[in-house]
């Protein structure tokens, strides 16, 4: 339970006003926890979404909007922050420690801005597709959040860290990467053998198994490439792209 509320403290905006310990099991156990947050987000944007197409017969744009708006709200724009700061700092063109400095400032530029712009209209866009199609299932509005956190987890867990300082060093020091890897895998291989029951398709849970494990191993290569390892706005900005990747995925597939 403590991991639970550590999660929510640490990447929702939702309050929890109490002080945890920050051992290494309590530390895994937040990580390990995080996926079914999301999980926890999706759910409730699918409710927003049933809520607004289905008994207030609002229409499917403005539908999309205020969807992406509940997970913005509900996560406090954390990983989108992760997103702006890692797209100000790839497109500054400058060298890695440079590229890391600009990731610490807390100003958004230019990039960073239409970075997050896109991003938003892309989800929008996506959503009402979805909408339009009817094709907004339950189990996959649980499953992408929890499927990007949990591919998150891996990416973290895996790549080492390219400062030795900050919020993502602490973290990284204190968790049992061998538990959080063992756990992320035979979870999401759950969620994904869940997906194809409920879809009845034995296709959709593979594609998405494949999109996983090449962004994956493609943002994997490009951040140690460019920034020379891991951080928390990169962790951020892998969990807001590859929701967008996978919801393009099942779009192509539904």
């Amino acid at each position: 339970m403590n991991g639970l509320l550590l999660a929510m403290q640490f990447f929702t905006a939702i309050p929890v006003r109490k002080e945890f310990p920050l051992g290494r099991k309590e530390v895994t156990a937040m990580y390990m926890a995080l996926p079914f947050v999301g999980a926890a987000i999706g759910l409730a944007m699918y409710g927003v979404s049933e809520l607004l197409v289905n008994y207030l017969h609002i229409g499917t744009l403005l539908a999309s909007v205020l969807i992406v708006l509940t997970a913005i709200i509900l996560t406090g724009g954390l990983h989108l922050d992760g997103w702006a700061d890692t797209g100000d700092a790839f497109f500054s063109y400058k060298d890695r420690e440079k590229r890391l400095e600009i990731l610490e400032d807390p100003r958004l530029g230019a990039f960073g801005t239409m970075a997050l712009v896109l991003l938003i209209v892309v989800k929008i866009a996506v959503f009402n597709e979805i909408l339009m199609r009817g094709t907004g299932n339950l189990a996959l509005f649980i499953a992408i959040p929890f499927l990007a956190r949990a591919t998150m987890n891996l990416y973290f867990s895996t790549v080492r860290l390219a400062k030795d300082k900050g919020i993502a060093h602490f973290f990284k020091e204190k968790m049992s990467t061998t538990v959080l890897i063992s756990w992320t895998l035979v979870s999401s291989a759950v969620i994904l053998c869940a997906v194809g029951f409920m879809l009845k398709s034995v296709l959709i849970p593979v594609v998405i198994a494949i999109v996983i494990a090449v962004a994956f191993f493609t943002f994997r290569n490009w951040s140690l490439k460019h920034f020379g390892g891991v951080t928390g706005d990169l962790c951020g900005a892998f969990i807001e792209g590859m929701e967008v990747v996978l919801w393009l995925a099942v779009l192509c597939f539904i």
